[in-house]
């Protein structure tokens, strides 16, 4: 037998072999199971509580800047929408940087560790306004990177704070809008993203309520090639696209992808636990004026005040967006979120199910309309969901 007869038999053997390999591998993943989506049990006798909260927001963005009144400096961070949680631990460590720059008087051509160096060498005395959850990242970034006491002053803590009725799903929604804001503005955003992005992954754990999540998006229309998740898509691991509305909810278009959900009430308690732990202190305190604010014995001051900062620092650009949220008894077997005309997010304290944002009502009564608006659009989203 010549080599050339035994190379082609050898060819035809390989592609027969690949054809066989091909073929097993279709039939494995037609019969793969398909990811199972246990169902919501949406019916007003499951409603545990009804929650209003008020988002502080500012079309044309969250502050994050500094001001010297006397021999005070006052930094400013607060407004952040809906994206409170989600971009805690980022507009905090732009407000620290601030901080640092304004007490440290080093030349630009230093290096930011050089300046941290610097920063760690001197005793402050720092004021933290308000203790949900801009007001208590930041008090913790101040406890590891300077060498003083900080001290939060707030009119409610945990669990009474507005942070603690956030959806707290990790995604900087409804923060501002696009064309109100500067290219200043937009440059914070993205790293305020990505700095509280990469912060939360270290706390994933039970024991601060933070955990990964599959997230589902239902379109009704195929989206244009520009749409992008909030913040970037870089910062969402596993991004796919569904086009199968037998087991997607109904939608013909669905995008998956994974991020992190909060439980506010356990991940609250435990900054307010490392908190004290590091040797912070806590005044319960309500403040009327800035002229109250600025006899505080401490020389560098945070306002985290959210809605408050329109009355105390006369921000007219702050305002509030209602949301109202409807909770129902917990379901174990629910391990995923959606995002539609509505949202649903699974957590421990109940099946929290939301989708209003009414600008400019300081309303904080639930209203019984809403309530049966937001049951009705989850229970038309269920119908769509196929074992």
């Amino acid at each position: 037998m010549s080599f050339e007869t035994n190379r082609r038999d050898f060819l035809r053997g390989a592609i027969a072999t690949s054809a066989l390999l091909m073929a097993a591998r279709s039939r494995a993943l037609a019969l793969a199971p398909q990811r199972r989506l246990a169902p919501i049990k949406v019916s007003r006798d499951r409603v545990i509580r009804e929650i209003v909260g008020l988002r502080p927001y500012r079309a044309e963005g969250f502050v994050v800047d500094a001001q010297r009144i006397g021999n005070k400096l006052l930094i400013h961070n607060y407004g952040h929408g809906g994206g409170g949680m989600t971009l805690s631990w980022g507009t905090a460590s732009l407000a620290i940087d601030i901080a640092r720059d304004g007490l440290v008087s080093v030349p630009r051509a230093v290096t930011r560790s050089r300046r941290r160096q610097e920063g760690l060498a001197t005793a402050q005395r720092f004021a933290v306004l308000g203790c949900g959850v801009s007001g208590l990242s930041t008090a913790r970034l101040l406890q590891r990177n300077f060498n003083g006491s900080v001290t939060i002053y707030a009119k409610d803590v945990p669990p009474n704070t507005t942070s603690n009725i956030a959806g707290a799903h990790w995604s900087p929604t409804t923060v501002f809008d696009p064309e109100s804001v500067s290219p200043k503005f937009n440059e914070q955003f993205r790293q305020a993203c990505r700095i509280s992005n990469r912060a939360f992954q270290l706390l994933v754990s039970s024991e601060y309520g933070v955990r990964w999540i599959d997230t589902f998006v239902l379109y009704r229309n195929e989206p244009g090639d520009g749409d992008e998740l909030p913040g970037g898509n870089d910062l969402y691991p596993a991004i796919e696209i569904h086009r199968d509305p037998d087991h997607y909810f109904g939608f013909p278009y669905v995008k998956q992808f994974s991020t992190m959900l909060i439980e506010p009430s356990i991940y609250l308690a435990a900054l307010l636990r490392d908190f004290y732990i590091a040797g912070g202190r806590v005044v319960v305190k309500e403040f009327r004026t800035r002229e109250e604010i600025m006899r505080l014995p401490e020389s560098v001051i945070f306002n985290c005040t959210g809605l408050g900062a329109r009355a105390l620092f006369n921000d007219q650009k702050l305002g509030p967006v209602r949301g109202q949220l409807e909770v129902l008894l917990p379901q174990p077997e629910v391990d995923y979120c959606y995002l539609s005309r509505g949202y649903m997010f699974p957590r421990r304290d109940g099946i929290v199910l939301g989708g209003t944002f009414d600008h400019d009502d300081w309303s904080l009564a639930p209203r019984a309309d809403q309530a049966a608006s937001i049951l009705e659009t989850h229970a038309e989203i269920m119908k769509g969901l196929k074992s």
